[in-house]
């Protein structure tokens, strides 16, 4: 304040208010947004203030504008003389304010008791008795341009006591010691000289900043003393209590607190909780249980629950001891326990050491939710966040190591349970293949081989067999000259195979496959033959076509509907533990989300391509090594299509299992998002949905070949000659002659080949129904009914046909047409009804050649399906069309149609 006389200069610099917010700041007792409110509010009293002056003043010089006027004798000289008047007034007023304030500074500490309030405000009281002393800090207002005043009063209250203490040589010779003899009090005023001391920047700060921190060391020792007195004779509600509040209000009581915590029994004496290798070997040897840990749990509950009634009647409600017990406990005693129980788990197991992680943090956890009640009644400021937090810091060693365990070890019983199924069934078809060759005598048979061949190489031409001759190779010297045999058009399709026996075994003993896969109880293996109910084939081109039509029947064991459930369980069982450490939150649930992730995917890695794929790849093979003519007949349709379209369903299981482990695992409990199409789990579940589409459709159109292999083979060996020209029987060297034959007896329904055609291709097409998706499905039934009208057209150039079979081939074409009709796919319909108007010309009288070549010279009775030069081939095989030929062609020249 003497530094402020020496000129109008340094006092401005003295009187700058920024200086001294300066200082407040460095206490700590500024408030910017509460000057800032204030500085506001006084702007607008200022502008309101202004306003109403501005008001009065325009009422004013209205006023005296009128007298003006009213006294006429006046001039406008005599009321720029008033004003003028008026101005040297007020200046005078402001000189004597001034002079007073000056006079002021003749006594600097009398600034002290100036007050700092505003306009309109009540003047603040000086600083007078020693109670008020000790919240001078606390009274402190911020006001722009009034912080020297603040400032003024903190020092006039602080400063004696601040250079006293630092100058003093013991701890008895402050005045504040003198002054306040309750330790409350002392704690106060020293908690008060230390903030003050921050605003010391003056020269020697430093060794006064030592000085006064030495002093308050010396009191806070003596108060730990006795703090620790009574923490030892257990007065709690008497020294413990009084000595941690004098700490608290000396500087936040962080040392009685360190001194509660480090002194508490429980971390001396943490063997009395449990023994962490009582969870090996008991009660016998190799055993693993976690009920001794629980019991830990249980213990150290018990005693959380206590100290918390405690540190609730020795410490105030607004500091925080359990969170720094627990930091403590945790790292002493959780950690000490759980670190030793995890290794020996690891040494032992791996999935000792994934049960024993999970186990423990679920025990954790539940330690924790018992914990909440007392957490929560606590006003301290301890959540329950912060108490799990300090308990999930125990884990964070073991949670990288655990997530990859678990994941590497989820992905080997993944592969082990694949690789045994796979095992088993290259075992059982290694037993299958075994017995079939069991009965072989491969010498022997090579030197039959052999003799035949020669013998056949010999033989007169006459004696080789024709087509339609037994298989089986005649010794030319005993067995009769063949004769050429017309197979019967009903009987089972002839083997491969050659001899009597091969047809034997064959027809007796090939087990077939006739029945659809239950869905509830899927073979999850192929079962080898039973010598016992079956007998091995005695040549080996016999045991080959067995042991080919073994592999055609197992089609739909080639993956495993029992191996998928177990497979999802395995995950399941992996996704529940890990997705403990995902319930925790923060990085560690983050990494734990992503690792859940991760199982996922290496299930659908293992479960579709190692498993699915390859079953659908060998089924397709096998599939597409199928020959009607090689394999025994079954009336239950194409039986490796049947089983094919079997496993398809055992595949549409799979997905359901997968979209349904997929909801209900992950989704629902959060662990992935299903919006998120980068998200790693989302695309593998389409990479395998889309695999997966991928085999049915290649096995499908494998598939269709197959069925219209059967179909023409059906088509070729049970079509009946007088299907559609009964009068061939006429023809036939060695039958009855015409006029000895009986009427013909008409047929009007459809053949039984046609029903036999019909009922195979409506069966396996059906058996995709539910199974597969609608687009895929169509595409299927579209590509079957196109391939049908092919082998139909096909089969139809092959026939000889009279006007009288003509009926019998349109029965024919109007069942095809009926089937085609329930497919409910319009493409297919003018295909068939374009077949049905080609019949037609079968129906047509020889007598009618120009109608006849009227119908097929008209290409637009036909949709566009068939052509001019088609619709004439098909005609020509009409029974009679050596007859009518030439009239129709005269006919066809006759309306301008020529086909060459």
């Amino acid at each position: 304040m003497a530094f402020a006389r020496v000129s109008h200069r340094l006092q401005e610099m003295v009187y700058d208010d920024t200086r001294w917010v300066t200082k407040l700041q460095l206490m700590g007792v500024w408030n910017e947004t509460e000057a800032r409110k204030r500085f506001e509010e006084a702007m607008q009293r200022k502008r309101a203030a202004d306003a109403a002056k501005r008001t009065e003043e325009e009422r004013r010089f209205a006023e005296n504008r009128a007298s003006a006027v009213a006294a006429r004798g006046s001039t406008i000289f005599d009321a720029m003389e008033e004003a003028e008047k008026a101005k040297k007034a007020a200046n005078e007023r402001r000189k004597t304010v001034a002079a007073a304030s000056m006079g002021g500074l003749r006594h600097g500490w009398d600034l002290l008791s100036l007050s700092a309030a505003e306009p309109g405000e009540i003047s603040r009281p000086p600083l007078m008795d020693k109670n008020s002393l000790l919240t001078v800090l606390k009274s402190v207002r911020s006001i722009r341009g009034f912080a020297r005043q603040e400032f003024g009063r903190i020092y006039g209250a602080l400063a004696p006591l601040y250079h006293d203490l630092v100058r003093a040589r013991t701890h008895t010779d402050p005045v504040v010691f003198q002054m306040y003899s309750d330790p409350e009090e002392q704690a106060v005023m020293l908690a008060q000289l230390k903030t003050f001391a921050e605003c010391d920047t003056a020269l020697g700060w430093a060794e006064r900043t030592d000085s006064l921190r030495s002093m308050m060391g010396v009191f806070e020792n003596a108060a730990l003393r006795e703090f620790e007195g009574g923490f030892d004779t257990g007065d709690i509600d008497g020294r413990m209590k009084r000595y941690s509040n004098v700490l608290i209000l000396l500087n936040g009581g962080q040392a009685c607190i360190q001194l509660f915590v480090q002194k508490h029994p429980v971390l001396y004496e943490k063997e009395d909780l449990g023994n962490p290798m009582d969870c090996f070997d008991v009660p016998a040897v190799g055993s693993f249980s976690l009920e001794p840990a629980k019991i830990f749990w249980q213990k150290l509950a018990t005693i959380l629950k206590d100290q918390a009634n405690i540190m609730e009647r020795v410490f105030p409600t607004t500091v925080n001891v359990m969170l720094p017990f627990m930091e403590r406990v945790a790292e002493d005693v959780v950690s000490e326990y759980i670190t030793p129980l995890l290794d020996e788990a690891h040494d032992r197991s791996i999935e000792k050491y994934l049960k024993a992680v999970t186990g423990l943090l679920k025990q954790c956890l539940d330690f924790g939710a018992s914990l909440e009640p007392v957490i929560n009644q606590s006003t301290a400021g301890t959540s329950m966040e912060e108490i799990m937090g300090v308990l999930m810091r125990v884990f964070d060693a073991h949670v990288d190591l655990y997530l990859q365990e678990e994941l590497d070890f989820v992905k080997s019983k993944f592969n082990h349970e694949v690789d045994t199924w796979e095992q088993i069934v290259m075992e059982q078809e290694t037993a299958t293949e075994s017995f079939f060759m069991s009965n072989i005598n491969r010498e022997a048979e090579k030197r039959d081989f052999l003799s035949s061949f020669k013998k056949v190489i010999l033989a007169p031409v006459s004696v080789i067999p024709s087509a339609f001759t037994s298989t089986k190779t005649p010794d030319p010297k005993t067995a009769p000259p063949p004769r050429s045999e017309t197979p019967d058009p009903t009987s089972n399709r002839a083997s491969v195979t050659s001899g009597a026996s091969s047809d034997d075994y064959f027809q007796n003993n090939t087990v077939r496959n006739s029945a659809r896969l239950s869905v509830l109880g899927g073979s999850s293996g192929r079962a080898s033959p039973s010598p016992s109910v079956m007998v091995p084939p005695t040549t080996e081109l016999a045991a080959k076509a067995a042991i080919m039509n073994s592999k055609l029947q197992g089609i739909s064991t080639l993956f495993s509907l029992d191996v998928a459930l177990k497979l999802v369980h395995m995950a399941k069982e992996s996704l529940e533990r890990a997705a403990v450490f995902a319930k925790v939150g923060g990085q560690t649930g983050e990494e734990a989300r992503e690792q859940c992730e991760a199982i996922f995917v290496a299930l659908l890695q293992v479960l579709g391509p190692r498993h699915v794929k390859t079953g659908f790849d060998r089924a397709v093979d096998h599939l597409s090594k199928y020959n009607p003519r090689e394999v025994a007949h079954t009336s239950t349709g194409v039986a490796p299509l049947v089983t094919f379209l079997e496993l398809v369903n055992v595949g549409d299981l799979i997905q359901q299992m997968i979209d349904v482990f997929y909801e209900q695992e992950l989704v629902a409990n959060k662990l992935t998002d299903r919006n998120d199409f980068l998200n790693p789990a989302t695309k593998e579940k389409k990479r395998f949905e889309q695999m997966l589409d991928e085999r049915v459709a290649a096995g499908l159109n494998v598939g269709i070949d197959v069925l219209i292999d059967e179909v023409e083979h059906i088509f070729a060996i049970t079509q009946q000659v007088t299907d559609f020209n009964p009068g061939a029987l006429a023809d036939i060297p060695g039958g009855a002659p015409l006029q000895q034959q009986q009427p013909l007896q008409i047929d009007v329904g459809p053949s039984p080949t046609a029903k036999k055609i019909v009922e195979i291709v409506e069966g396996h097409t059906r058996l995709l129904n539910g199974s597969t998706d609608k687009n895929v499905l169509d595409v299927f039934n579209q590509e079957v009914g196109l391939r049908l009208f092919s082998a139909v057209c096909k089969h139809i150039k092959r026939q000889r046909i009279s006007v009288d079979g003509a009926v019998r081939l349109i029965s024919d074409v109007n069942l095809y047409y009926t089937y085609i009709s329930t497919l409910k796919l319009r493409p297919l319909i003018p295909y068939f009804t374009a077949l049905r108007e080609l019949a037609q010309i079968y129906l047509i009288d020889p007598g009618h050649a120009k109608q006849m070549a009227t119908v097929i010279a008209d290409p637009s009775r036909f949709g566009g399906i068939f052509r001019v030069e088609e619709v004439y081939e098909y005609a020509a095989r009409r029974e009679d069309w050596y007859r009518v030929r030439k009239d129709v062609e005269r006919a066809m020249y006759g309306i301008g149609c020529v086909v060459m």
